[in-house]
């Protein structure tokens, strides 16, 4: 990657679940948050998901690398 950039964050609501393993197996969990977890509890996206990693993936094994996945939420509207 030769870009890095500083970006502020300001999403409220949020829904977060933790992932332990690579980014590959990101994809269930975010689709489980998406298509199950916040439906289910009357809410819909706002805005672009995002992770928090916890690791240092420079020194951590893929398969023990922790990661905070965000979805920011709002009420669904009827």
């Amino acid at each position: 990657m030769d870009e890095v950039r500083l970006e502020t964050l300001v999403e409220g609501r949020c829904a977060q679940t933790p992932h332990v393993g690579s980014f590959g197996g990101e994809a269930e969990a975010l689709r489980r948050m998406h298509h199950e977890f916040v439906p289910e509890r009357g809410l819909r996206m706002a805005g672009r998901h995002h992770e928090v990693h916890l690791s240092d993936l420079r020194r951590v094994a893929p398969e023990r690398q922790r990661t905070l996945l965000r979805q920011p939420v709002a009420a669904a509207t009827g």
